[in-house]
């Protein structure tokens, strides 16, 4: 039953992971992040890492949350591009 659950997991965390592609596609396409907000962005990656600590805790401790970790994992990895776009992309004031 718990495979069960973990496949929602899996869909629901593919899904949250692809949403940040389009908006870098866009970035890097334009060469601009005007527009977004990086406090916003960067608090979305801290709590994202944050959830990745307690992913790799599931998985080391518990043997359990390994759909979890992997999607968690691209999540990170992506807000965390993201974060590095804005800053690489911002406008010089």
């Amino acid at each position: 039953m718990s495979n069960f659950f973990g496949v929602f997991q899996l869909i629901g965390g593919i899904i949250m992971s692809v949403g940040y592609i389009p908006q870098i596609a866009q970035i890097l396409r334009t060469k601009s992040s005007e527009g977004l907000n990086l406090k916003s962005f960067g608090m979305i990656f801290v709590g994202i890492l944050l959830y990745e600590i307690y992913a790799i805790a599931l998985v080391v401790l518990e043997s359990s949350g390994h759909m979890y970790l992997i999607t968690n994992s691209v999540s990170t990895v992506l807000s965390g591009l993201m974060c590095l776009l804005i800053v690489c992309y911002r406008k010089k004031r």
